[in-house]
């Protein structure tokens, strides 16, 4: 079986400046008419799901007023249940931008330096070595060195007994660096699992507690959370995959639920819907999170049946949420076509 990978988050989404404001001069003009750029979209999306590439959610909203929303495709295929605007969907690596907020609250009350090495924050870091030399900045920035597969099977297990932050350490704590410490740069969902038991360590909460505490219920976000695939909310999408983002799109499509970790983790693997998301934006435009980024973010997220993508502040005001349980780039693409309509290069 080909181990699950998780799409990065875009550079642009978590640089280190505090959240800010709307700008007073009000946000960039759209190259193109909101008329034009709906209908784009409508037919965009509308013939994406007609081929099966696309089934998910487009929300497209402008100062937290929605322009464009509709959903495609069946969140449970076998059950014939379809997607609706409240269904929630998993944001794969997107839940990174969670972690990275709550290790930025913790420095701004001083329980930590981002500066300082993992053995200052841990002590007893079950890799001496490995804590050491790696810096806290260092695993925000994936420069820290820490590999290994986080969706991996326990010895002796099965991935579905993998189900919270500490139950992933052992999938990958005794693995050597794969570089020198701050030489380059190499995604790492090691490193954010670290960073979410860093998170536990440094508050004395449970990880999943402390964001929705400190991030999910100031924003508002009813219904996002880290539920175990085996036990979903109601109105939640499951997955589906044609074996990954290199299978042939004639391939057939099968759930996702048996290749999944018995729950997310802080590198990824938690679930959320549009509306919430547009919560999240809304809290960062007033700046209700503390340490949130600003609201000009991009980040997505994909696995095997999962991709999901953010754009905040885009020219003309907009932001976009696409959310799709279906494999990379279902979402992507669609998020791609709306940026380069808007005239944001990559």
């Amino acid at each position: 079986m080909t181990p699950l990978t998780q799409l990065g988050l875009v550079a642009a989404l978590l640089a280190a400046a505090p959240p800010a404001p709307l700008p007073a001069q009000g946000p960039r003009p759209a190259p193109i008419p909101e008329s034009e750029l709906v209908a784009r979209l409508g037919k965009t999306a509308d013939s994406l799901a007609g081929l099966d590439r696309f089934s998910g959610v487009v929300l497209l909203v402008k100062r937290g007023a929605p322009v464009f929303r509709k959903a495609y495709g069946m969140a449970d295929r076998e059950a014939n249940r379809p997607n609706t605007l409240e269904t929630a969907f998993n944001l794969g690596s997107i839940n990174k931008l969670f972690t990275r907020i709550a290790i930025r609250q913790l420095a701004a009350a001083g329980k930590l330096s981002l500066d300082s090495t993992l053995a200052a924050a841990w002590p007893d870091y079950p890799n001496p070595e490995v804590a050491r030399r790696v810096t806290i900045t260092q695993l925000l920035e994936h420069t820290s060195g820490i590999g290994g597969n986080i969706f991996g099977v326990p010895p002796g297990g099965s991935r579905g007994q993998v189900r919270h932050n500490r139950d992933y350490l052992p999938l990958f704590v005794s693995s050597p660096l794969l570089f020198e410490p701050g030489s380059r740069e190499q995604y790492s969902n090691a490193g954010y699992v670290v960073l979410g038991l860093l998170v536990e360590r440094l508050s004395g909460e449970d990880y999943y507690d402390y964001v929705r505490r400190h991030i999910y219920e100031p924003a508002g976000m009813t219904r996002t959370g880290h539920w175990p695939v085996d036990s979903l909310p109601p109105n939640t999408a499951i997955g589906y995959t044609r074996g990954g983002a290199n299978a042939p799109e004639s391939a057939p499509l099968g759930p996702n639920t048996g290749i999944l970790p018995g729950r997310g983790s802080s590198a990824g693997g938690g679930y959320s819907t549009a509306p919430d998301i547009i919560r999240l934006m809304e809290a960062l435009y007033t700046s209700r999170i503390p340490e949130g980024p600003p609201p000009g973010i991009g980040v997505a997220g994909g696995a095997p049946g999962l991709n999901a993508v953010i754009e905040g502040d885009l020219p003309g005001g907009y932001d976009l949420i696409v959310l799709a349980n279906l494999d990379p780039p279902a979402a992507e693409r669609l998020a791609a076509m709306v940026r380069a309509w808007l005239g944001v290069r990559d």
